[in-house]
């Protein structure tokens, strides 16, 4: 018997200038280890170019191994930094300005979506957007 959370996990792959790559929307019960793997792989399939992976501290052990064993690449796993106030931790930002991008979507604020395909979609659709108005 899994969690009970309601809600939705994006797990969203981003290039070094924050354009979507892929995406994969599961419940929000399942934890980053599940989804993660599953990711790295659909990432590594579609994009053979790719050397490395960066990821937070939540895609820790088996993500790691995954990547490390089957895919024969590394993951970076980047750690909170702990200061005082905020603090920009390198390369993380990347991602998060792209969720934050994403979020901006009145759709996509509020989880609207039955079926997460769905909701990954719209996901793709609101990158779209975001890409075609930064180009104009």
């Amino acid at each position: 018997m899994g969690k009970k959370i309601k809600g939705r996990k994006r797990h969203i792959g981003v290039d070094t200038l924050g354009n979507l790559l892929s995406v994969i929307v599961r419940t929000a019960g399942a934890h980053d280890t599940k989804g993660g793997p599953e990711l790295f792989q659909i990432l590594f399939e579609k994009y053979r170019s790719i050397k490395a992976f960066c990821a937070d501290a939540g895609y820790c052990g088996t993500a790691v191994s995954f990547v490390k064993n089957m895919l024969k690449l590394t993951l970076d796993i980047t750690k909170k930094i702990v200061g005082e106030g905020f603090t920009v931790i390198p390369k993380r930002w990347v991602v998060e300005r792209s969720i934050a991008w994403i979020n901006n979507s009145r759709r996509l604020s509020k989880d609207f979506e039955i079926k997460n395909y769905i909701s990954a979609n719209m996901v793709r659709v609101s990158m779209i957007k975001l890409t075609l108005m930064k180009a104009f």
